[in-house]
């Protein structure tokens, strides 16, 4: 068997740049962009059975990673929204193994989320294609750490994020 970390996190963990340019920040963009179709010909032809296939011992189903990523893709945009439209705005944290046990995640069929992810990135990289500087160094805090992330490194983060839970999908695919 694999070892468990390379399994929870086949590309690696976020690792964040020195600096942050706008080359970097289209990259990142580019790569939120086309999630939406990446992890749709991903699962599109899976059958109910191989939904349920796991990407590592203890993990979530392939189901259970799309649902997800619909879930967090929704409260990464209200976080940009909110960033952009408040003085560094206290996000809300919320219990992603919990919601990934929600009858609308643990059991529901994936074309929901498919759909939700190709308007939701749509309308979020839109937004993310027309931040000017000053919008890309807007900050909120996570309560959970007393972090502040600025918008442009949540970028990074989401299309780190994308890349992550799509090599998740593609690892169960193959079983581990």
């Amino acid at each position: 068997m694999q070892d468990i970390e390379k399994l929870k996190y086949p590309i690696g963990k976020f690792e964040m740049p020195e600096i942050i340019d706008k080359n970097i920040i289209d990259k990142w963009i580019h790569k939120i962009e086309e999630f939406p179709e990446k992890i749709k010909f991903e699962t599109e032809s899976l059958s109910g059975k191989e939904l349920e296939k796991q990407y590592r011992p203890n993990g979530w189903t392939i189901r259970q990673v799309v649902h997800h990523c619909a879930d967090s893709h929704m409260n990464s945009l209200i976080r940009f929204k909110l960033a952009l439209t408040e003085d560094i705005p206290t996000i809300k944290p919320y219990s992603e193994n919990l919601w990934a046990e929600l009858s609308d995640t643990k059991k529901y069929p994936i074309e929901s989320a498919l759909k939700l992810l190709e308007g939701l990135h749509e309308k979020w990289v839109y937004l993310l294609k027309n931040l000017n500087d000053s919008e890309l160094e807007k900050e909120f805090l996570h309560p959970e750490n007393e972090e502040k992330i600025a918008l442009k490194t949540n970028i990074g983060i989401y299309a780190w994020h994308c890349e992550h839970h799509l090599a998740h999908i593609i690892n169960a695919k193959k079983g581990f």
